[in-house]
């Protein structure tokens, strides 16, 4: 078992893969990608029409504030961002071990549905966070209130061109690389574990996910809650290859990388 944020960073240290010692993010234009989230035992991530449910323990919920200060930046979607109110930070951390690196919070919301009272955009307005930028649809950046709402708010509002009304995932890679972003962890929810999946299975070699890290709960949610995967087929599915299992407290994690 890991204890303690020391040794918590240090399995980091051995799984996440480095940009220095790696070419991908400048081969393909895309910084290097780790999609990481919890589920149930029966493949759940949210309860019924995407309630948050808290399945990580203690200890993998401090490897995952750990991994945030891996990355530049952490990307969610708007369902998440709206259902959860989520802060992405690195609080858990004990503060004499916490690094200053704070990442870059990212909302991909095509229709600009972030709420300008966020704890995001809040924590910007205190000075405990960082200036979150939302992604939406290139379309609606010029004349729209909900773009200045959102600005005046302390967002910065980055257009993607889309294709009916979705916005691609290799394109939103480009912009944040081209951004400055060269290490970015995807957190879900399930519209956007599922766009990064499928996107995955659709490039060969799978040119979209890194690395893939999974924290499984020792808990049932039930038929009504919010799974993940249904759009992909088991022909679809990248090839994982194992890096590394290991017990934090009462959940098991679990690395791959997919090729």
């Amino acid at each position: 078992m890991l204890v303690g944020g020391q040794s918590v960073a240090e399995f980091l240290s051995l799984v996440l893969p480095v940009p220095e010692n790696s070419r991908l993010e400048d081969e393909f234009q895309r910084p290097l990608v780790t999609l990481t989230f919890a589920q149930s035992l029966d493949g759940k991530i949210a309860g019924k029409e995407g309630k948050q449910i808290i399945l990580s323990g203690k200890e993998s919920m401090l490897m995952t504030h750990w991994m945030r200060t891996k990355h530049d930046a952490i990307l969610v979607g708007i369902g998440t961002a709206l259902n959860d109110d989520p802060q992405l930070n690195s609080r858990h951390i004990p503060e004499d071990e916490r690094p200053s690196h704070l990442p870059r919070p990212v909302i991909l919301d095509a229709n600009l549905r972030l709420r300008p009272d966020c704890k995001l955009l809040k924590n910007y307005r205190e000075r405990k966070g960082r200036r979150p930028w939302v992604i939406c649809d290139a379309n609606l950046t010029s004349d729209d209130g909900r773009k200045s709402t959102l600005e005046d708010a302390g967002a910065r509002v980055i257009g993607v061109p889309s294709v009916d009304g979705f916005i691609m995932i290799p394109d939103l890679l480009e912009v944040l690389y081209n951004f400055g972003i060269k290490t970015l962890m995807v957190e879900g929810g399930a519209a956007i574990i599922d766009s990064f999946l499928v996107e995955s299975a659709r490039t060969k070699p799978n040119t979209i996910i890194d690395t893939l890290i999974i924290t499984i709960a020792p808990t049932l949610i039930g038929d009504d809650g919010v799974g993940y995967g249904k759009k992909l087929s088991a022909t679809q599915i990248s090839s994982l290859k194992h890096i590394r299992t290991e017990v934090m407290g009462r959940d098991v994690v679990i690395v791959s990388a997919l090729e």
